[in-house]
């Protein structure tokens, strides 16, 4: 089974659930296996976005942070406002949590790191579940 290693999130929560073949025969009165997969593939891949979105956000802050990007600009600020309302409600618990350690702030890495080894993980094995019928 692959792992994907930091910082690429994995493509596919379906290896998490040791799951390779989704092509299973339901009685005719269970029709919901398809429609299983197509929710599951969809919460991947907004983890997957959000993801991304993190990514963005800690590398906007740096460019801001030594003055490569100038924050008065209408669309610099625009698009660093986005960035904060996006990832700031996850990460300020996270940061409530950890020690401070100076002016680094390690939140993003290990939000980064909950998502690709703990949310992940765990999707999968609860499509597994639900696809082979133990839940």
């Amino acid at each position: 089974m692959p792992i994907a290693f930091f910082p690429c999130p994995p493509r596919s929560w379906q290896l998490y659930a040791g799951v390779t073949d989704t092509k299973f025969q339901f009685p005719s009165s269970m029709k919901v296996g398809p429609l299983i997969t197509i929710i599951f593939n969809l919460l991947a891949e907004l983890i997957q976005l959000y993801y991304y979105v993190v990514m963005l956000a800690c590398l906007f802050s740096f460019l801001l942070g030594f003055g490569i990007l100038d924050p008065r600009n209408q669309i610099v600020w625009n698009i660093s406002n986005f960035l904060f309302r996006m990832t700031e409600p996850v990460l300020r618990p996270i940061r409530n949590i950890m020690p401070n350690i100076g002016n680094i702030d390690l939140s993003p890495l290990v939000l980064l790191l909950l998502l690709q080894y703990v949310v992940m993980p765990v999707m999968g094995k609860i499509y597994g579940m639900l696809m082979v019928g133990i839940a």
